[in-house]
């Protein structure tokens, strides 16, 4: 395949520096994408740089997953406003062992191809670099003002930011542009890739290849990914949907693809599978032809949260979202993981109560739910509704209304769900 037409028609190009289809059509290249380990976990506003190296191996060309330990340590100005904590070495080296676990779910590190993808690190090259050492033998080639140039340096120094930029996050600049001269003497990595933010960084680069040794190198940039409303894509009122499930659960991932709008569907099955041309042509045409039943969505988010989680997790992400609005059964929710089960039930109304109520023989169900509670206004309606088989316990309908509760009934010892009608649930947390 032709790695730049792939790119081209998932609209995964934005600037791409002269000669760069042409090597690309010419030889097997090596292409890197940097990754700031500034957390134990990529989150999906990395996705998109990462499946530049995806589809570049799938076209038979070698990527590297560059991590940078070392340029971690500083922070890159870039698209900020101010400037990020920095992060000791020990925390980087935690960072950077679960990113490498996380990316062997999009790329093959493992086989004897010749286009396997590898992981690199930037401390490994820095960490005995001296600072007389750097501005001697790399710093002279470039020029402040040639730096200053650079979009990512203007915008902080005119007002963008309120500290203006540290000298520490000035250099960063030079120091990416070091990791390119390095892959490529070391690697002979000609490409480097990013989010169009990295433009400036990524030319810094090639210039420094091209004064220090006369390299051939090259730039490719994807656009920013963003919502059609103009939001900031990846982020949610709960934060960043993270790949690692400690932060973000399978089931909340998955919901995030769910729910996307229709628009953005339609750019991010290009951008975040790796479903082919012809499929995704004929998932959009049915799409518009009924947006309601949102298969286009459907697929989206089977698709990626197979990809980051895997087909179990997939499963058990599609039979939770059936648990508000769908048929499911109770050994569907006793199933479910504590995260995911609060997760499915976020938003509806809670109420605590005494887990002694339920120990030896229980509470009846009447009095839990209409008296201790308020998920019925009274133990008449509630009666009321019992015999007309309108209320449920985790998922099984209640057959009398003064049922016996007790901590056997529990959810993962603590939890019970109560169904009244079809759409009205209530989370009892027994404390």
């Amino acid at each position: 395949m032709n790695f730049v037409e792939e790119l081209k028609w998932r609209g995964m190009v934005h600037q791409m520096m002269p000669g760069t289809e042409e090597l690309l059509q010419k030889e097997q290249v090596t292409a890197y994408v940097g990754i700031d380990p500034t957390a134990d976990s990529l989150h999906i506003g990395h996705l998109c740089g990462v499946m530049m190296l995806r589809h570049l191996q799938r076209c038979g060309h070698k990527p590297l997953a560059l991590v940078g330990g070392a340029t971690g340590m500083i922070g890159d100005p870039s698209g900020k406003s101010q400037e990020r904590n920095l992060l000791d070495e020990e925390t980087l080296a935690h960072n950077v062992s679960c990113i490498k676990a996380q990316l062997a779910r999009f790329l093959d590190f493992e086989s004897d191809a010749p286009n396997r993808a590898e992981l690199v690190n930037n401390y490994d090259w820095m960490k005995e670099f001296s600072f007389l050492a750097f501005t001697r033998d790399v710093g002279k080639h470039i020029t402040v003002n040639y730096m200053m140039a650079k979009d990512s340096v203007q915008k902080r120094l005119n007002g963008e930011a309120r500290d203006g930029l540290s000298f520490t996050e000035f250099t960063y600049q030079l120091l990416q542009a070091y990791d390119f001269y390095y892959l490529n003497t070391h690697k002979g990595c000609k490409l480097q890739m990013g989010g169009s933010d990295q433009w400036g960084n990524i030319t810094t680069g090639t210039e420094l290849i091209r004064r220090m040794g006369g390299g051939e190198a090259y730039a490719l940039t994807c656009p920013l990914i963003t919502k059609s409303d103009g939001r900031k894509f990846g982020k949610t009122e709960q934060g960043n949907i993270w790949l690692d499930r400690r932060y973000t659960s399978p089931y909340r991932f998955y919901q995030f693809w769910i729910n996307v709008a229709d628009e953005d569907a339609e750019r991010y099955i290009k951008i975040f599978t790796s479903l082919g041309r012809e499929e995704i042509d004929e998932l959009i045409a049915r799409h518009r032809e009924d947006p309601g039943r949102r298969e286009l969505q459907r697929r989206l988010a089977e698709e990626v949260t197979k990809m980051v989680h895997g087909e179990d997790d997939l499963r058990a992400a599609q039979e939770a979202s059936q648990m508000l609005f769908g048929k499911s059964t109770k050994e569907a929710l006793m199933a479910l993981d504590e995260q995911t089960l609060l997760d499915v039930f976020d938003g509806v109304p809670q109420f605590r109560i005494d887990k002694s109520l339920l120990e030896g023989e229980g509470t009846k169900a009447v009095d839990l739910m209409a008296v201790t509670t308020q998920c019925f206004p009274s133990k008449g309606e509630m009666r009321k509704m019992v015999q007309g088989g309108g209320v449920s316990l985790n998922k099984e309908k209640l057959a009398q209304f003064d049922q016996p509760v007790t901590t056997a009934d529990l959810i993962d010892g603590r939890y019970l769900l109560v169904q009244r009608g079809k759409k009205n649930y209530y989370l009892l947390i027994a404390e």
